[in-house]
C-alpha cells in the first residue's frame, strides 16, 4: 500500500496486527505467521476483503494463526468459505472465485530463532514446572519471535506456488428438522437414521437413542 503527497491512500488497506491480537486474545509466534500468510495471499491473488465467499481457504492445521486469516481475509467457519483441515501443517490455500486464481502458502521452519530452547521451556511452562524465571524468558522468548516474524522478509518466511486445483463447494444452506430422539432441531443434512428414526449425531452416537421427554 502506498500513499501520495496528499494522504490518499491506493491499493488494500489491510488490518493492523493489533486487530488480529484483539479478536485471538493474545500475541503469538503463530498467530504472526498468520497474519503474514493472509496478506502474502491477498496479494498474490490481487484480491480484497469478501464481502461473501468470494475468497476461500482451507488451512491445513487448526492452530492460531488461522485466526489472523478469518480477521485478515474474511474467510470464516460462519460464512463456510473457511475449510479446516487439520493434517498438522502450517499452509493454507486460497482460492479467489472471481479469478479462478488459487494459491498454496506454506510457512517454512527457517525463521524460528531460539526455537528448540522455546519449545523446551514451553513444555515446562504448560506442564506447571516452569520457575517463574524460566516462565518470564519463555514470555520473552515468544514476544522476540513474534516481532521477527512480522518483520522477516516475505521469501523467507512464506513459500507461495500457484495451484491449479478448483475451490471448495459453496456453502450450503439446510433445513431445520426435529431430532426424533431428542427433539432438538438440527440440520437435515446432519442427522442419521437410526431404527427407522431421523435422528441428531449425539443421538445416533448414543448406541440407545433416548427417548424424546
Amino acid at each position: 500500500m502506498c500513499e501520495n503527497h496528499e494522504g490518499a491512500r491506493h491499493g488494500p488497506a489491510y488490518p493492523a496486527f493489533d486487530e488480529c491480537v484483539r479478536f485471538h486474545g493474545h500475541s503469538c509466534p503463530g498467530l504472526a505467521t498468520g497474519y503474514r500468510v493472509a496478506i502474502a495471499a491477498m496479494k498474490a491473488l490481487s484480491v480484497n476483503r469478501p464481502f461473501d465467499e468470494e475468497l476461500v481457504c482451507v488451512a491445513e492445521t487448526d492452530a492460531c494463526g488461522v485466526d489472523a486469516v478469518q480477521v485478515v481475509t474474511g474467510c470464516t467457519a460462519g460464512k463456510g468459505n473457511l475449510v479446516i483441515r487439520d493434517w498438522g501443517k502450517h499452509a493454507f490455500s486460497f482460492f479467489s472465485r472471481d479469478s479462478g486464481k488459487a494459491v498454496r502458502v506454506l510457512v517454512k521452519n527457517s525463521h524460528m530463532p531460539g526455537r528448540s530452547a522455546m519449545d523446551d521451556l514451553r513444555r515446562k511452562v504448560f506442564s506447571g514446572t516452569a520457575t517463574p524465571e524460566e516462565t518470564a524468558r519463555f514470555h520473552a522468548m515468544m514476544a522476540e519471535t513474534t516481532r521477527s516474524l512480522l518483520s522477516v522478509p516475505e521469501s523467507d518466511l512464506l513459500e507461495i506456488r500457484e495451484l491449479a486445483e478448483k475451490p471448495p463447494e459453496k456453502a450450503r444452506i439446510f433445513a431445520s428438522v426435529v431430532c426424533e430422539a431428542c427433539g432438538e432441531p438440527v440440520a437435515d443434512a446432519r442427522t442419521r437414521v437410526v431404527r427407522g428414526r431421523r435422528v441428531c449425531i449425539p443421538c445416533s452416537l448414543a448406541g440407545e437413542s433416548p427417548e424424546r421427554p
